[in-house]
């Protein structure tokens, strides 16, 4: 038995993309979707007319769709931690975060937590990696310089996206996950290490092998909750 176990004891219709733009279901949708990113943005015509779109909230649009480009690399971008330890065809930041998200939903209610902030905080916690990647103490690089780096980037991401209040939410709920400055901020760093946890347990059912890995949190684990609580 390998030693995560004994530790954890655990119809399709095909579109091209040219016939997908033409649709006129996705050009709804896309006018939809860009109306409601865009705060300046207000329904002031007939459904039946055309309406031209306002400067501002052309230029909301186009700094969202820049801000959801660059969040891409969020999928690309594989864990570290995992990319080290060899193995195949490891998750993506985005696969990571989303997955936390989920738990954040379907836990139980916490007195005196937000669960709907818990749930933006864990899609939002690494999201700087899209800039910096996925930086592990591994590599060298001391905490605070790191903070430093993915805070610029942060910046960078939130400043892509136009300011306003949507930036400013993403902005506030990462400080206060980098800084565990909230009950919020305490429970999803929980999240953070029972999603990395269970995601080794399932890639030691595979072919992986991550013994390393059990024993050195096996051990240290404890003291770091302690440390973050």
């Amino acid at each position: 038995m390998r030693i995560g176990s004994q530790v954890l004891s655990a119809n399709k219709s095909i579109l091209t993309l040219p016939s997908l733009l033409a649709s006129s279901q996705f050009t709804f949708r896309f006018k939809s979707f860009t109306s409601a990113i865009s705060s300046s943005s207000r329904v002031s015509r007939m459904a039946s007319e055309a309406p031209s779109p306002s400067a501002s909230s052309s230029s909301a649009a186009s700094s969202a769709i820049d801000f959801l480009s660059l969040c891409h690399r969020l999928k690309t971008t594989k864990r570290a931690g995992w990319v080290k330890r060899e193995v195949q065809n490891p998750e993506s930041i985005a696969d990571h975060m989303y997955r936390m998200g989920l738990m954040a939903l379907i836990a139980s209610d916490i007195p005196g937590v937000c669960r709907d902030k818990c749930i933006k905080m864990a899609i939002v916690h690494d999201i700087a990696e899209a800039i910096v990647g996925d930086i592990t103490p591994a590599d060298g690089i001391p905490k605070l310089e790191k903070s430093r780096r993915e805070q610029e980037a942060l910046d960078h991401m939130c400043k892509l996206l136009g300011g306003g209040p949507r930036a400013g939410e993403i902005h506030e709920l990462w400080m206060e996950y980098e800084e565990n400055s909230s009950l919020e901020a305490k429970v999803v760093k929980d999240f953070d290490k029972v999603e990395m946890i269970l995601q080794a347990l399932e890639y030691e059912t595979g072919k992986a092998r991550l013994c390393s890995f059990f024993l050195k949190y096996c051990f240290l684990l404890s003291p770091i909750w302690k440390n973050e609580s």
